[in-house]
């Protein structure tokens, strides 16, 4: 799908049509473009400015991609909630161009670690009333980096079929969590696999059984493990791809990935990758992991790759591991 003008995005929203096209991240695959319902985007788009208490007239930047669900999220918000929308380039440093905070964002973790760097665009970045987070995960030093924010960030959980995300979990001050709240229109459970299952009958006709590894607490809040397509069986043990990039500390600009290797007599072992510049550091880290998490084999390459809206590409990963094995 090639990029989308705002005009036109805005066009193909008031036309007769139920529906939009929408493409997804292609984080564990090959991107494909779905049909998205308008009502049920309206729907989605009650429910989070119910959630964060957004009101006629707040300003809302758009920042992200209009190819992908959650900035066509941030037009259909704005025009729900009759919201005043800033539209910025695309970018790696979507407050560049400002000179004053919007009252609500929505960003790539990689477009808030940019920020953080620039004194003047972190200034802003701690001005946003509400900033939401989505499209992969937000790593221990920038949750560090952000706690003390004076007002509301926010971690999303979400995909594509959900129509952006269907709970939050805040970042910063004294309310800060790592357990998602969903919405109240939102239900979930867990499947025999202990993966999520989402009821939101507003947004999805029938459950949605995802991939994602989770626990769920009294309070009906929950929290991610991994992904159970990135879940490494070394000798009897489950090992979560993103719990040992997590414990090593995975930046937002993706220096390493965690990947598994067939092995004749583990079955898989947990094999690293990461750029030349960066293979002391992650040597230097590696052995304060626990046994069974430290990996047997470390690859090069170049880059990191990722998807367009910065997650991981863990297909490609897997592809580069494979290759990298048979030299």
């Amino acid at each position: 799908m090639e990029d989308i003008k705002l005009e036109d995005f805005i066009r193909e929203w008031n036309d007769a049509s139920e529906y939009v096209e929408v493409q997804t991240s292609g984080s564990t695959g090959t991107p494909k473009i779905i049909k998205a319902e308008k009502k049920k985007m309206v729907a989605s788009a009650e429910m989070t400015c119910d959630f964060l208490g957004l009101k006629e007239n707040d300003s809302a930047l758009l920042c992200m991609s209009l190819k992908h669900i959650g900035a066509k999220m941030m037009v259909v918000r704005s025009i729900v909630r009759k919201l005043k929308l800033i539209e910025v380039a695309v970018s790696g440093h979507p407050l560049a161009a400002l000179s004053c905070a919007p009252d609500f964002a929505a960003m790539v973790p990689l477009q808030v670690y940019n920020s953080l760097q620039n004194k003047e665009e972190k200034k802003l970045l701690f001005q946003i009333k509400n900033l939401i987070i989505g499209g992969g995960a937000i790593n221990k030093k920038m949750e560090a980096e952000l706690k003390d924010a004076p007002n509301n960030i926010w971690s999303t959980y979400g995909m594509t079929e959900t129509l952006s995300h269907i709970a939050l979990r805040k970042i910063n001050g004294n309310d800060a969590s790592e357990w998602y709240k969903p919405f109240n229109e939102v239900s979930l459970q867990l499947t025999e696999h202990q993966t999520l299952r989402i009821i939101a009958p507003k947004l999805c006709d029938t459950p949605l059984d995802t991939n994602d590894i989770a626990e769920i607490n009294s309070d009906g809040h929950f929290r991610i493990i991994g992904r159970k397509d990135n879940t490494i069986i070394s000798g009897g043990i489950k090992i979560q791809a993103e719990e040992v990039e997590r414990l090593l500390g995975i930046d937002a600009d993706h220096s390493f990935a965690i990947g598994g290797l067939p092995d004749e007599k583990f079955g898989q072992i947990l094999v690293a990758l990461t750029t030349p510049e960066f293979e002391d550091t992650l040597k230097s880290k590696i052995p304060f992991l626990p046994k069974y998490f430290q990996p047997k084999k470390l690859f090069l390459t170049e880059q990191i790759p990722t998807t367009e809206n910065g997650k991981i590409d863990r297909k490609k990963i897997r592809e580069i591991l494979k290759e990298n094995s048979m030299t």
